[in-house]
């Protein structure tokens, strides 16, 4: 973050209705500054080289890489800007991105859907997440990827409490422990109860660090049929 309150965004999307309507938003929230506005990856990267923001918003896909482009414009600047947020925005729910955005590291990344872009509140709160370190993923793209999941009579999901559940949600949205157990009314020590008991039935490392628990959660919920996903 730059000196102050204020954070500089740099946008880069391949449709200008959507650059403009971004734009518009940013333009509406206290404390941001929209320093660059881009059609496509390469010129993105070279407008933060120039002048480095505090966060990144792209879009997934967009020229020159087409298909997960977003991804790479991520992981060029974790090289580049390790200390610099990313943003990226998807039109669908697709766990694979997500989890590949999260490969290298799941700090200061956000995986939202394009239609968060209209609730300026929380397109806000995800460049406020990322910008200080944290990870984020849309908790309504979280809830499709977990229904795709469930879907598989195999799936360990289907083992999973109602409140296991909630807190698996929570995990994915980069909350902690105490942040889970305040928006569920429930003790932390219950929280790490259940966070205990959901990474034993998913087979998943007992991590602590929440921006790794996002890693793993999403890498978990990847492995979903791509094609329930819509």
């Amino acid at each position: 973050m730059t000196g102050g309150s204020r954070l500089r965004i740099a946008l880069a999307d391949d449709s200008y209705l959507m650059r403009e309507a971004i734009s518009q938003v940013l333009s509406g929230l206290e404390g941001i500054d929209l320093t660059a506005v881009c059609s496509d990856g390469d010129s993105l990267l070279e407008a933060v080289d120039r002048d480095p923001p505090d966060v990144v918003l792209t879009d997934l896909r967009m020229p020159p890489g087409g298909d997960g482009e977003g991804i790479r414009v991520a992981h060029r600047l974790r090289e580049t800007h390790p200390q610099l947020g990313v943003v990226v925005l998807t039109q669908f729910a697709e766990p694979h991105h997500g989890a590949a955005l999260m490969a290298h590291g799941a700090e200061g990344r956000a995986y939202l859907l394009k239609d968060r872009v209209h609730a300026s509140e929380e397109l806000h709160a995800a460049i406020e997440i990322v910008a200080s370190g944290g990870s984020t993923v849309d908790p309504r793209m979280l809830e499709l990827m977990l229904s795709a999941q469930g879907r598989r009579h195999d799936s360990p999901l289907n083992d999973l409490t109602p409140r296991e559940r909630d807190v698996l949600s929570g995990m994915a949205q980069g909350k902690s422990n105490a942040a889970i157990a305040q928006s569920l009314v429930v003790t932390t020590r219950a929280v790490e109860k259940h966070v205990g008991s959901i990474f034993l039935k998913l087979g998943l490392p007992d991590e602590s660090v929440v921006s790794r628990r996002v890693s793993a959660v999403l890498l978990y919920l990847a492995e979903a049929p791509q094609d329930s996903l819509g």
